[in-house]
């Protein structure tokens, strides 16, 4: 057999009744920190450049998959094969420039043709909201990663965010910044959370949150905001 094989033997074997207890009782649910763990510590290794644990690490994270994968398959949802057969369709469909007749010459335009082949795939998850400013973004995410990908849909969409962000220093700032400077900042506003006994997480959340809130409102038709 390949080696995925007898990984998705090894993991069957384990969940079995007369496999691990530990391994038994584990749901969708409750690995949920373990994915995250275990994506954090393959993160570390990209960081630091350590590729021999690096190799170590995806195996982590891919077993993490293969339990997943094993769990439905019990359940009757789908199984691993499903798994690489919809993100091998899904890599197949959205490079039509490598796998079709297709013809892109930059980054930028593969990352265009990426998100216009993406919303017309409406095959899984609830019908996105027409009406939305903002995309959905996963709930989970990372409040630094959330933030981000907030103020990238405000760049993208131009909304009027004058009012619930200072643009103007935020452009003056990034123009100050490197990527030294940008982690010496991040950290020292952490550590300066830390010893005010705030949640930089939670804090830096909840006001990507309200922008978002706030930008909505700002973008809504005059007539809408009218009728509240």
């Amino acid at each position: 057999m390949s080696a995925i094989e007898d990984l998705k033997t090894t993991m069957a074997r384990l969940r079995a009744p007369d496999g691990c207890p530990w391994d038994r009782e584990q749901t969708h649910a409750t690995l949920v920190r373990c994915l995250i763990d275990e994506v954090s510590e393959l993160i570390d290794t990209i960081d630091r450049g350590d590729y021999p644990h690096m190799r170590e690490e995806l195996g982590d994270v891919l077993i993490q998959v293969v339990f997943h994968a094993q769990i439905a398959r019990e359940r009757g949802e789908f199984d691993f094969e499903d798994v690489a057969r919809d993100i091998n369709d899904k890599l197949v469909r959205r490079h039509p420039h490598v796998f079709g007749t297709g013809k892109l010459e930059t980054s930028a335009e593969v990352i265009t043709e990426w998100e216009r082949i993406k919303a017309t795939e409406k095959k899984h998850g609830p019908a996105p909201n027409a009406a939305a400013l903002f995309k959905e973004l996963p709930p989970r995410l990372p409040a630094l990663m959330f933030a981000e990908a907030v103020w990238k849909q405000i760049e993208k969409k131009q909304l009027p965010a004058d009012e619930a962000v200072d643009v103007a220093q935020v452009r003056a700032l990034g123009a100050q910044l490197d990527e030294a400077t940008l982690g010496r900042m991040l950290f020292e506003l952490t550590a300066a959370a830390r010893a005010k006994g705030l949640d930089p997480e939670g804090a830096l959340r909840l006001h990507a949150t309200k922008v978002m809130r706030d930008v909505g409102q700002a973008a809504a038709p005059a007539e809408s905001r009218a009728g509240l």
